[in-house]
C-alpha cells in the first residue's frame, strides 16, 4: 500500500514539472548540475521555481534556491538563495541572499546580503550587506552595511557603514561611518565619521569628526585632533590643531613663575591659534623636577604690523615625580587664562611676556590645591 502511494505521488510530481504550458515544463525547474536540470537553457525561458544544488536559467521571476549557487542570464525579479553564491547577469529588483557572494551585472533594487561580497555592476537602490566587500558600480542609492570596506564608482547618497573605509568616487550625500577611513573623490554633502581619518577631495557640506580631517573646501565644521583644509572655509575647525596653507608653525621658549622653562609649538593662523607645550613646573615646595605638557587656544589681534595682542585658555596635566607626598599628588592639573602681549622683532623673532592667572587641582579631589598669578616672558622662533 505504501509503495502504491510513492508511485502515484511520484507520477503526479512529474505530471506537474513537465506540464507543457507558456513555460517548459510550467516555469518550474529542478536542476542538479548545469545542462542536468528540467527546463531547457534558451532565450525565451523564464522560470518561476528554481530549486537544485547548482542551477543556470535564463531569467527567473519567483523563487530561486540552490544548494550551492544559482547563475540568472538575464533578469531577476523575486528571491534567490544560495549557500554559496547568487550571479545575475542583468538587473535585479527583489531579495537575494548568500554564504559567501552575490553579483548583480546591472541595476540592484531591494536586499543583498552576502556572508563576503556584494557587487552590483551598475546602480543599486536599497540595502547591501556583506560581511567583506560591498561594491557598487555607478550610483548607490540607499544603506551599504559591511565588515571591510564599501566601494562605490561614481556617486552615493544614504548612509555607508564599515569596519574599515569607505571610499566614494565621486559625490556622496548622506552619512559615511568607518572604524578607519572615509574618501569621497569629491564633494561630500552630509556627515564622515572615522577613527583615523576623513578625507574630501574637493568640497566638504557638513561636517567630518575623525582623528585626522582633510578637504579642500569646508562648509560646516571638521572636528578632531588634526583639521586641515587646502583652499576656504564658512564655518570653523574645533581641534588641537587646526591648519591650512597660510598656517604659521612657531616654536616658543619661556618660562615665568608657575613655569620654570618650557617649550612649545604655535599653529596661528589669521585669527585663531593653539599651542601644544611640554615643560617643568614650579611647586614652589623643593628644588625637585616636575614636568608638565598643556594644550592652549586663543584669540590673536594685531595692534601694529609689529605688535599684537593675544588671549587664550589652557590645560596643563602635571607629574609631581619625586615631589608627591601627603599633600602632593602624583598627577596634578591646572586651568589656567592668559592675556599676552608680543612684538616682532624680525620675520622669524619675536618676543612675548604674559599675565594670566591659573588653578592648580586634584584629579581626585574637588577643591583646589594652589592658585595663582601667572607671569611669564619668552621668545617666538620662526
Amino acid at each position: 500500500m505504501e509503495i502504491k502511494k510513492a508511485i502515484c505521488t511520484a507520477a503526479i510530481l512529474m505530471a506537474a514539472v513537465c506540464l507543457q504550458a507558456q513555460n517548459k515544463c510550467a516555469g518550474i525547474n529542478l536542476s542538479v548540475w548545469k545542462g542536468i536540470s528540467t527546463q531547457s537553457l534558451d532565450s525565451t525561458q523564464t522560470s518561476y521555481v528554481n530549486l537544485g544544488f547548482l542551477s543556470t536559467i535564463n531569467r527567473l521571476n519567483g523563487i530561486g534556491i540552490n544548494v550551492l549557487g544559482g547563475v540568472t542570464r538575464k533578469e531577476m525579479n523575486g528571491m534567490q538563495i544560495s549557500g554559496l553564491a547568487n550571479i545575475v547577469g542583468g538587473s535585479m529588483q527583489g531579495l537575494q541572499l548568500s554564504g559567501i557572494s552575490n553579483i548583480s551585472g546591472n541595476n540592484l533594487a531591494g536586499l543583498s546580503a552576502s556572508g563576503l561580497v556584494n557587487i552590483t555592476g551598475n546602480g543599486a537602490k536599497g540595502v547591501i550587506i556583506s560581511g567583506l566587500t560591498s561594491i557598487g558600480g555607478d550610483n548607490t542609492t540607499g544603506i551599504m552595511m559591511s565588515g571591510f570596506m564599501n566601494v562605490t564608482g561614481e556617486t552615493a547618497s544614504g548612509l555607508q557603514l564599515s569596519g574599515l573605509a569607505n571610499i566614494t568616487r565621486e559625490d556622496l550625500s548622506g552619512m559615511m561611518a568607518s572604524g578607519l577611513l572615509n574618501v569621497t573623490g569629491k564633494n561630500m554633502n552630509g556627515i564622515q565619521i572615522a577613527g583615523i581619518a576623513n578625507i574630501t577631495a574637493n568640497s566638504l557640506n557638513g561636517m567630518q569628526i575623525g582623528l585626522c580631517n582633510y578637504a579642500t573646501q569646508v562648509h560646516g565644521v571638521q572636528l578632531g585632533l588634526i583639521n586641515y583644509y587646502q583652499k576656504t572655509i564658512k564655518g570653523f575647525q574645533l581641534g588641537l590643531v587646526n591648519m591650512n596653507p597660510e598656517t604659521k608653525v612657531q616654536m616658543l621658549i619661556y618660562g615665568g613663575n608657575t613655569t620654570l622653562g618650557n617649550i612649545g609649538v604655535r599653529f596661528k593662523n589669521k585669527l585663531f591659534y593653539t599651542i601644544l607645550g611640554l615643560g617643568t613646573y614650579n611647586l614652589n615646595l623643593n628644588d625637585k623636577i616636575s614636568a608638565s605638557a598643556s594644550y592652549r587656544a586663543g584669540l590673536s589681534l594685531p595692534v601694529t604690523p609689529k605688535l599684537s595682542i593675544s588671549g587664550d585658555l589652557g590645560y596643563e596635566h602635571i607629574e609631581t615625580f619625586k615631589n608627591k607626598n601627603e599633600v602632593i599628588s602624583k598627577r596634578l592639573y591646572a586651568l589656567q587664562t592668559r592675556i599676552n602681549v608680543e612684538y616682532q622683532i624680525t620675520e622669524k623673532l619675536g618676543v612675548f611676556a604674559t599675565g594670566g592667572y591659573g588653578w592648580t587641582r586634584y584629579y581626585n579631589k574637588s577643591h583646589n590645591f594652589d592658585k595663582k598669578t601667572i607671569v611669564e616672558v619668552g621668545l617666538i622662533l620662526f
